[in-house]
């Protein structure tokens, strides 16, 4: 198990270039550990953007990400990891699931089945963290604003198990 204490959380870039570099300026601000994207990259071109993070990134697809081979392919040659729709992690003593949450009843299973600290999760657009279970939920809303008009990603601190939403 690493030792980590704060985590960025990402979902629904959906291609939004400045909104990607300003995410990346304000990880790389806070120092955190590692980012976590929880789907809706789109495009393989994105990568590029995200390859000025000082963080490991790793993630899971959404239900936009068409290309997933090429997606896969181009943010693991930035040192990324996609690993597929659904993502277990082990960190700071936590352990964590992610998923793109495109399915409601799987994310309230998830955090109601007792395994998980954390659930990252996206596809709403919608920001916010709640307790629910033995859970935090955490979807950091949209990164490009689209739907909303506010861009956002959110920061874990692992050892209090608490979130702040960021305006980018």
């Amino acid at each position: 198990m690493v030792s980590m204490v704060e985590v960025g959380i990402i979902s629904d870039t959906h291609d939004n270039i400045r909104a990607i570099e300003r995410a990346v300026e304000l990880f790389n601000e806070r120092k955190v550990d590692i980012v976590i994207h929880c789907g809706d990259y789109c495009a393989p071109f994105t990568a590029r953007f995200f390859a000025r993070l000082k963080a490991k990134l790793l993630g899971c697809f959404g239900n936009c990400d068409g290309e997933r081979h090429l997606l896969r392919e181009r943010y693991e040659g930035i040192g990324a990891e996609i690993r597929g729709d659904f993502v277990e992690l082990a960190l700071g003593g936590r352990n964590i699931a992610v998923v793109h949450g495109a399915i409601e009843p799987i994310v309230e299973a998830l955090a109601r089945c007792g395994r998980y600290d954390v659930v990252c999760r996206g596809h709403s657009h919608e920001a916010g963290a709640q307790r629910e279970g033995g859970a935090l939920v955490i979807n950091p809303g949209e990164a490009c604003g689209y739907l909303s008009g506010s861009r956002t990603v959110a920061v874990i601190d692992l050892e209090r198990l608490e979130a702040a939403i960021f305006r980018i």
